[in-house]
């Protein structure tokens, strides 16, 4: 059987073949699943972002890396539903409405789920009803905004205000991001955070949700 420990290479090199092998063969050994995933996988995605912060990795090697460890997830996430495993916190991200761009996005929800959140994406043109449909039920939910056009932004604001109008603001937290988005928009819409790169938005979820 492969080393459990080169589950972390495979991921931190993106090698999503080597990757789904060794998962594979872990879970065949049985492996417990939350212990690759928190021994293993987590760290691994820490570490491509780590990277990433200090201009050793681009996108390109987040977005391999990123592949690697949902190869690995899926495999995973069966077992870890029946074992009952508990997700470091939820997520619901999406393009807000209006707005079709999605790498980004999509860059942010895979790190996240290497994180160890559970992420329920939206996908791109998002109206403020379907944040609010999703975050309902569900306390602590984090939801994330996205968007790339000075044009959409402002949908991030209606976004906050519908969950505020649905009595879901104080136990709902908002970060947002996005090539026009600033720290000041943040600030003036509301939000709870905001974050300029992928990595920085699983620290900031993480700071959210009280496990950084």
């Amino acid at each position: 059987m492969p080393d459990p420990a080169e589950l972390y290479d495979a991921i931190l090199t993106g090698n999503a073949k080597k990757a789904e092998e060794v998962t594979k063969a872990a879970l065949e050994a049985n492996v417990n699943p939350s212990e690759l995933l928190s021994k293993y996988m987590i760290p691994a995605m820490d570490e491509v972002g780590k990277r990433f912060e200090c201009n050793e990795y681009f996108v390109p090697e987040l977005l391999i890396a990123a592949r690697a460890m949902k190869t690995s997830l899926q495999l995973l996430t069966p077992k870890l539903a029946a074992a009952g495993a508990k997700a470091t916190g939820r997520v619901v991200i999406g393009t807000v409405q209006g707005d079709l761009h999605d790498i980004g996005k999509n860059l942010v929800a895979s790190m996240l789920e290497g994180g160890g959140f559970e992420v329920v994406d939206l996908g791109v043109d998002v109206p403020a009803e379907k944040f609010i449909e999703a975050a309902q039920g569900k306390d602590g939910s984090i939801v994330a905004l996205s968007a790339l056009l000075t044009t959409t932004m402002t949908q991030m604001r209606n976004v906050i205000q519908a969950l505020e109008a649905a009595g879901l603001r104080e136990k709902t937290r908002v970060i947002i991001g996005g090539a026009p988005i600033t720290q000041q928009y943040a600030d003036e819409i509301g939000a709870d955070g905001y974050s300029d790169n992928a990595s920085a938005a699983v620290g900031l979820a993480r700071k959210l949700v009280g496990t950084a």
